[in-house]
């Protein structure tokens, strides 16, 4: 019986097999026009194939509504606003509810489309179908009419899709696979890693000057770049002038389309072969050890609510695409006008074809997901025990490799960090971690057992359907908030330049200015600014978990008290990459503390059990021997410990903490064998040796931990215990 089930999935495979190569077989043969509609050659085409794809003469055009009565399809020549070709989608090209055709002989580099979609106008029952509108393709590959960043000529209602040609080489190019508890990720936004003219690049704010910076990054020793978004977004929307400043939705969490490229982020025109660009910055970075991460936004889109322009989705299926209220309108979870809805069985398609295809395409390493708890809402809004899509993308066989991060909240209340749905997948952007540190590194000592908690791999959080440590993402700064520079230099958002009286903004920042407002010349306030900073890169790097870094810290960009930087596309926002000289110590310490942590597998993840006995991590206080961390508790230490194969012998490492205003004396634990400690991280040292890259042994056990310090040590042992 099995060998017969056996031969019966083999002879299944090998008719899908089959069918596979009789359908690229057909794709390359020479296609004969069936129909011709008003002077265009068509014939049904690839049902399968969404958007518009190239063929050997011609032009596959697949879409598809549940609602739509009809579809046509609008031909434009390039930059043109009014069509000069429109060809409905005849009644028999159409299977289901799916419409596909192919267009034979269109100049491709000469032409645009959209689509529109005839149906009933209901708007009480989410039904907004009306064929005047000119919708944009919802898989459209590249968008026309957003070039020239801050520029939008699309405001007259009409977005256009190009047809783009995938030729692009990978070669062996594949995805990195760093595991989870090796990586170290480093946010940017590509507009303003290089748009200072400091940068000294190129071709500024750009795809091609981000990969300019590739070997910089390299040496700094992040192994991932999570990038802001870079899908198609809308920068004019909301634009307004402040204080003789034009402001813009710079960061980008407003999709105007999921398939395509940012065009304003390439540095030259892409014509049909959008996405080029940032294909050979993906290769760069893939050939350079480092890993591309994606920050998606399918929570909402540009579209907005009731009073929102029509794009695409409204127009081809608004009740599907959308969570709407029983009467029609808007619920707005994500605090931006609409909610996705992403449960819906044909939403969720797009979703995972969307990731697909940056996967295949793009060969992107992971994505990070804005306002995920959305993704676990139902169509009412409600949140559901077991979210289909979160689920679906969890054991998606392409998807299978590939980080799955969420930003497990919303703008409706939902905060999910340690519940969130993770299928021993997902893994969390940890703002527990985030806030627990920052509380904890401002001189809050009481919030030790938290902050232990946090160091050690936020346990308490990410047990059950988690992996542990490796999924909580351990990060003190992001693009939401402050910098690291600001977070010791201001004990409240100074935002005025937003235009919004200083109202918008968290005000939860748990932030300390270290005694004066903003920037000063005090050398005594910046030098304590500089230990603050030098301490929470140390704790991160010392933490169990994967850290993730803010562009800019590692060299103290500030944006001037603005923790909310989402619409200014100045110097606020723009890196300034003189500060790297005016800040080299604090880079050199930084990158030393980035490989410090590379250096120590201990710290990043249990290895084998330690041959001089001791356990994996312990705890500690001013006596080494008491391991009751409490609110009183004024220094906390950890101590980790293994056998790393790699190194072939015993790594510890002990980490001692003062976040009290004045210095403590302590002992450090004993170590077995007539082993002794030695020091390699102090950021109390007075004599500017912060960092030791051969640490130097203590003469005894005892050591007087600086205020607001910390030290960190490395075990040695003169018994072989390889």
């Amino acid at each position: 019986m099995q060998e017969f089930r056996r031969r019966r999935v083999e002879r299944k495979v090998l008719r899908e097999h089959r069918g596979v190569e009789f359908r690229k077989m057909d794709l390359n043969r020479q296609m004969l026009a069936l129909d011709e509609i008003n002077g265009f050659r068509i014939r049904p085409g690839y049902y399968e194939m969404n958007g518009a794809t190239v063929i050997p003469d011609g032009v596959n055009f697949t879409c598809y509504s549940k609602g739509a009565k009809s579809i046509t399809l609008l031909l434009f020549h390039r930059g043109d606003s009014a069509p000069f070709g429109t060809i409905p989608f005849p009644e028999s090209y159409k299977i289901g509810k799916t419409y596909s055709m192919i267009v034979f002989g269109l100049d491709i580099e000469n032409i645009e489309y959209a689509y529109s979609v005839d149906g009933p106008w209901d708007p009480s029952r989410g039904l907004l179908f009306d064929k005047k509108h000119m919708l944009l393709d919802p898989y459209a590959k590249a968008v026309s009419g957003q070039r020239i960043w801050g520029q939008n000529d699309n405001r007259n209602g009409i977005y256009r899709a190009r047809i783009v040609r995938n030729n692009f080489e990978w070669n062996a190019t594949r995805q990195l696979e760093t595991p989870m508890e090796d990586s170290i990720i480093y946010e940017l936004h590509v507009r303003g890693f290089t748009k200072d003219p400091s940068s000294g690049v190129r071709y500024p704010g750009t795809f091609e000057g981000l990969k300019e910076k590739v070997p910089y990054l390299k040496h700094l020793g992040i192994t991932a770049v999570e990038l802001m978004p870079i899908f198609e977004f809308d920068e004019t929307r909301d634009k307004r002038e402040v204080n003789g400043r034009t402001l813009l939705d710079y960061w980008g969490y407003n999709t105007v389309s999921f398939f395509a490229p940012n065009t304003a982020y390439a540095s030259v025109g892409e014509y049909n072969y959008e996405g080029l660009e940032l294909k050979n910055l993906i290769k760069e970075f893939k050939d350079n050890g480092i890993e591309v991460i994606l920050d998606v936004v399918f929570n909402h889109t540009a579209e907005g609510n009731e009073n929102g322009p029509f794009i695409s989705f409204k127009g081809f299926d608004n009740n599907i695409y959308y969570m709407l209220t029983p009467d029609g309108k808007y619920y707005n979870f994500s605090g931006c006008g609409n909610t996705v809805n992403c449960n819906n069985p044909l939403v969720q398609e797009m979703i995972v074809n969307c990731l697909r295809y940056w996967v295949e395409d793009y060969r992107v390493d992971g994505f990070r997901f804005d306002l995920a708890s959305i993704l676990g809402r139902n169509e009412d809004g409600t949140p559901m025990d077991r979210p289909p899509l979160i689920q679906r993308l969890a054991y998606d066989p392409i998807l299978g490799n590939c980080k799955l991060i969420a930003e497990a909240w919303d703008a409706g209340g939902m905060y999910q960090v340690g519940s969130f749905p993770a299928w021993n997948r997902w893994a969390e952007w940890n703002g527990k971690y985030r806030d627990d540190i920052r509380s904890y590194l401002k001189g809050e000592y009481w919030s030790a057992p938290e902050a232990i908690k946090r160091i050690t791999g936020s346990m308490d959080l990410y047990g059950g359907e988690y992996v542990g440590y490796n999924s909580s993402i351990n990060f003190i700064t992001c693009h939401d908030g402050f910098p690291l520079y600001d977070l010791y230099s201001y004990n409240g958002k100074h935002n005025e330049a937003n235009g919004w009286n200083n109202t918008d903004g968290t005000d939860d920042n748990r932030s300390w200015n270290c005694g004066q407002e903003g920037e000063t010349d005090d050398p005594e306030i910046l030098k304590l600014r500089f230990r603050m900073m030098r301490n929470a890169i140390t704790i991160l790097m010392c933490s169990r978990g994967t850290p993730m870094l803010l562009a800019g810290d590692e060299f103290a960009n500030t944006q001037f008290g603005n923790n909310n930087a989402y619409c200014q596309d100045n110097e606020i926002s723009w890196l300034n990459w003189d500060l790297i000289n005016k800040n080299h110590d604090f880079y050199d310490f930084y990158r030393n503390a980035i490989q410090f942590r590379k250096r120590h597998p201990a710290i990043r993840k249990d290895l084998q059990p330690a041959r001089c006995g001791l356990p994996y991590e312990s705890c500690h206080v001013e006596d080494p021997y008491n391991g009751n961390i409490t609110k009183d508790s004024r220094m906390i230490g950890i101590r980790f410990a293994g056998f790393s194969r790699e190194k072939g012998h015993d790594d510890v490492v002990y980490i001692a903490i003062n976040v009290f205003w004045e210095d403590i004396a302590i002992k450090l634990p004993g170590l077995p064998g007539g082993g002794y400690w030695a020091l390699a991280i102090n950021t109390g040292a007075t004599d500017g040796k912060f960092f030791y890259n051969r640490p130097v042994p203590l003469t005894d056990e005892g050591w007087i931990l600086k205020a607001r310090s910390v030290s960190v040590f490395v075990g040695n042992f003169p018994t072989d215990y390889s």
